[in-house]
């Protein structure tokens, strides 16, 4: 599809959208970048600056495994300058769309595809490659490297825009990693030991020299469910690491955290953690820089002595 034709469709699938999960319904000539997850809708706004529209699917506090898409927005992917995606199994919910899009040769930045993925060591999951790669900002260095190439491929981008925004928040990704290495390696090596809901830190633990100890759910995704004898086997292992705290994802209940903790023979706390979504404005996550400086502060004062 050319150019002209793309935008015209593009005016047409927002018109028929106002409203609709993320996406603006004003219609321009500048190019549209459609993001899936807003995490990754945060670091293509920061990149991209004044030059492209960016379209987000994903609500704020949504859940990116189960989320899904109208058909509207179905077709507004198709019509799109680039799809910027995560990856890995992630969006449960838009392969389908995804595919649809990359079958249609909609330009398609999978952001997983960049990295070299961790795997899932237990669980429904396990031995699947682990999608949760923005927990390591060093990698999301990497993301935004390709990203700004993808971007400067697209017409009527102002090159020298995007290279001073690129160069901006990839020093503010470098500030953020050393800022969280100090911070993480104040806690007692002793002491670095996760709980979560389910496996989202296996990234962190690489980079800043954590255990992960298990999961209440052990897999990677949040539609699964644990068993008896999985809690159980938790709960032996919560209390032979001495764990002091479970941390509880912000987008899912924390009702079976709060049981597990109530059945540790140890005092455990339950803390929330921004883990799968950015937040609405005042929530405390609503950029990634944000919700990685907030998970860092809870993380560091759930488990220092």
């Amino acid at each position: 599809m050319n150019r002209t034709r793309r935008h015209l469709a593009l005016v047409l699938a927002a018109a028929a959208i106002t409203g609709a999960s993320g996406c603006a319904a004003a219609a321009s000539d500048e190019p549209v970048i459609v993001v899936t997850t807003n995490i990754l809708g945060d670091v293509v706004r920061n990149v991209v600056g004044e030059e492209a529209e960016v379209r987000v699917l994903m609500q704020p506090n949504a859940d990116p495994h189960s989320f899904e898409i109208s058909a509207q927005d179905g077709a507004l992917m198709r019509q799109a300058d680039l799809i910027v995606t995560n990856g890995l199994g992630l969006e449960e919910g838009l392969q389908q769309h995804i595919d649809s899009a990359r079958s249609e040769d909609v330009p398609l930045l999978v952001a997983g595809e960049l990295i070299e993925p961790l795997a899932y060591a237990e669980g429904d999951s396990e031995g699947a490659p682990d999608p949760h790669f923005w927990t390591d900002p060093a990698l999301m260095v990497d993301v935004v490297d390709e990203l700004e190439e993808r971007v400067l491929g697209i017409d009527g981008i102002d090159a020298d825009a995007i290279g001073a925004s690129t160069a901006g928040y990839r020093s503010e990704l470098t500030e953020l990693d050393a800022a969280m290495t100090e911070a993480f390696a104040a806690i007692p090596t002793d002491r670095r030991a996760l709980v979560t809901n389910h496996h989202v830190f296996g990234y962190l633990a690489e980079r800043y020299d954590f255990r992960i100890i298990g999961a209440v759910i052990p897999g990677g995704t949040t539609l699964a469910s644990p068993s008896a004898s999985d809690l159980r086997d938790l709960v032996a292992a919560i209390e032979e690491a001495g764990v002091t705290a479970i941390f509880a994802e912000s987008s899912q209940p924390d009702r079976l955290v709060q049981v597990l903790a109530a059945g540790a023979d140890v005092d455990v706390d339950v803390v929330e953690l921004f883990t799968e979504s950015l937040t609405n404005p005042g929530e405390g996550a609503d950029t990634y820089l944000a919700m990685m400086r907030t998970n860092t502060e809870r993380i560091s004062a759930g488990l220092s002595p």
